[in-house]
């Protein structure tokens, strides 16, 4: 049974067939368990950090914002090779697989 929330209000939930249960399971143990590793999170920034390119430049927009005494920020995500949630995907679920073992993993990037 799922420890972490499958539902997004009222969307959601986890519908795989029987057989890949147990698997599941097991992955989600593992991100929770990794979640709470400093060591696995260090990881994991030094990964984006060497291969993502981040943390992403802040440009400040200071045309926009002429005239006034606001500061306008653009996080610059379009600076990232292959665009940001692939590389950033794929680094996660590459470092967790490696933590619990496996040598082989299908990821949906």
């Amino acid at each position: 049974m799922s420890k972490l929330d499958p539902y997004f209000g009222e969307f959601g939930g986890q519908y795989v067939p029987q057989i890949l249960v147990p698997a599941l399971d097991q992955l989600e143990q593992a991100f929770i368990d990794a979640q709470q590793d400093p060591e696995f999170s260090q990881q994991f920034i030094e990964l984006l950090k060497e291969y993502a390119g981040r943390p992403t430049a802040l440009t400040l927009c200071q045309n926009l914002t002429k005239g006034s005494k606001t500061k306008l920020y653009l996080k610059r995500e379009d600076l990232l090779h292959g665009g940001a949630h692939k590389t950033n995907q794929v680094l996660g679920q590459a470092l967790l697989a490696k933590r619990m073992g496996k040598d082989e993993i299908i990821a949906e990037t």
